[in-house]
């Protein structure tokens, strides 16, 4: 919390106790800041200029993640992509630094880690700087460089080189974040903005190449993430300063809606590419006549309320479900035109039965565990409960049975077959179902959803376009 982060920062700092250290991510305030309504116009562009360069990011990494998804899949293989990149890296790096030759006098700069490589003594190199530095220290120089720090060939190379850098390092498998290098990409991209500026207007842009480059930041973090209220209040919070707000959340939104335009944020495609079966706030449009005999997923895996033990080990072994709908005795379905079940009596899931196999809670055996049986069984075994491999029983005791009403929930949420998709949506939202049984007329058994039946179906934004899609899921990327 922020109390443990401000102790340990005054230890480091040599101020011990003192608790006024604002937080680790702090790229120094801005002072003078100000800004005209003639601006405003510039703010549009820079915000449509890093949506643009956002959705081009978010292109190329979804084509590679999924290229790496395909053949990059043995640890070694990993290692290897990895090693590749922090070489090409390095050698990207070395040869800028080498092949510009920006070089500055000492005390000129605030650079707090100034680097002589191939300058004079008593001058030091301003792209060596900014590549050697840590990534939040190249934010903050960008910010407050005085002007006339970083040549405009410097500044363009350097956003160019480190975009693709950053595309490519994003998905690799190491510890590696988005935030901060996309920054440092957005914010070279806005000083390069800033300085072109001030090359053609001195008499207006002279000294705004820091508030340029905090706009350029926000806009290519907004067109990669498309992130708007959280983005703004980190970035104010980061600066200190209130006065530019407004300019943030306009290079965002517009950012934002410029990369909607072709598609989604980084987030969200990597969420789809990984399968996490992630609901939108809101269902997609054009499901109102979407029903639940056409999502669910049947035949079901059901339970009688008294069940042989060797019945429920051979069901836990052979599939993969979470859930299971107990039920009376079967009977028949005009839904699907397949055998239905009985009427619905309650659901149980599958590490519930685990722990009664595990307890022994066998109808025999009731001398054994009464009194035993409570929430304390279940509440000690999450959240790793054991696999059903690990559960041993007897050639006896297979035959034994299971009384599932002890354990079950008698009420589970169930829909009719008739009941419309955002009915069903606004369920799961709402109280965080896993599963929802779907009954018949005759409250039978006819079907059952989950979180990823619904989230098969969605709405894409390209090219101004608005579709619902339905997703094809397979165990693979194919």
């Amino acid at each position: 919390d922020l109390f443990t982060l401000n102790m340990v920062l005054s230890v480091y700092r040599g101020y011990t106790g003192q608790l006024s250290n604002g937080g680790l991510l702090n790229f120094g305030s801005f002072e003078n800041a100000t800004y005209d309504y003639w601006e405003i116009p510039l703010f549009l562009l820079m915000g449509a200029a890093g949506g643009l360069l956002g959705a081009l990011y978010n292109y190329i990494n979804y084509r590679l993640t999924v290229f790496r998804m395909r053949y990059i899949t043995k640890p070694w293989v990993k290692i290897l992509e990895a090693m590749m990149v922090a070489a090409v890296t390095a050698t990207a790096g070395f040869l800028m630094i080498y092949l510009l030759s920006d070089c500055k006098p000492f005390g000129n700069d605030p650079t707090e880690s100034p680097i002589q490589m191939y300058c004079n003594d008593g001058e030091y190199n301003v792209i060596g700087a900014i590549w050697f530095q840590t990534p939040e220290q190249s934010v903050r120089s960008l910010f407050h460089d005085p002007p006339g720090s970083h040549k405009m060939l410097t500044l363009g190379l350097f956003f160019v080189v480190y975009y693709f850098l950053n595309c490519w390092t994003y998905g690799l498998s190491i510890s590696a974040g988005v935030f901060i290098p996309t920054l440092l990409t957005g914010a070279a991209f806005g000083r390069f903005f800033g300085t072109v500026l001030a090359m053609f207007l001195p008499e207006y842009f002279a000294t705004q190449h820091g508030k340029y480059a905090l706009l350029g930041a926000a806009a290519m973090l907004g067109g990669v993430v498309r992130m708007t209220i959280s983005l703004t209040i980190i970035l104010i919070e980061a600066t200190g300063n209130l006065t530019y707000g407004f300019p943030i959340m306009v290079v965002l939104m517009v950012a934002k809606w410029v990369g909607d335009f072709f598609n989604e944020g980084l987030y969200d495609i990597h969420i789809q590419l990984a399968g996490v079966p992630l609901l939108g706030w809101e269902p997609p449009p054009l499901s109102a006549t979407t029903y639940a005999s056409e999502i669910m997923s049947y035949p079901v895996v059901m339970l009688h309320t008294r069940q042989k033990v060797g019945e429920v080990m051979e069901i836990l072994k052979s599939t993969t479900h979470n859930g299971f709908p107990v039920i009376d005795s079967p009977t028949e379905t005009s839904i699907t035109g397949n055998q239905a079940s009985g009427k619905i009596r309650g659901l149980i899931l599958r590490s519930e039965l685990i722990i009664m196999l595990k307890h022994r809670i066998f109808s025999e055996l009731y001398h054994e565990w009464e009194g035993k049986l409570n929430i304390g069984l279940f509440r000690f075994a999450y959240p790793r409960y054991p696999h059903i491999s690990q559960i041993e029983v007897s050639p006896a005791e297979r035959a034994y049975t299971l009384d599932l009403r002890a354990v079950m929930n008698p009420t589970p949420p169930t829909v009719l077959h008739s009941t419309p998709l955002p009915q069903m949506f606004q369920l799961f939202r709402a109280i965080g179902l896993r599963h929802l049984i779907v009954t018949n007329d005759d409250s039978e058994v006819v079907g059952m959803v989950t979180r990823k039946d619904l989230a098969r179906y969605r709405v894409v934004h390209e090219g101004g376009r608005l579709e619902r899609t339905t997703l094809h899921i397979t165990e693979q990327v194919e």
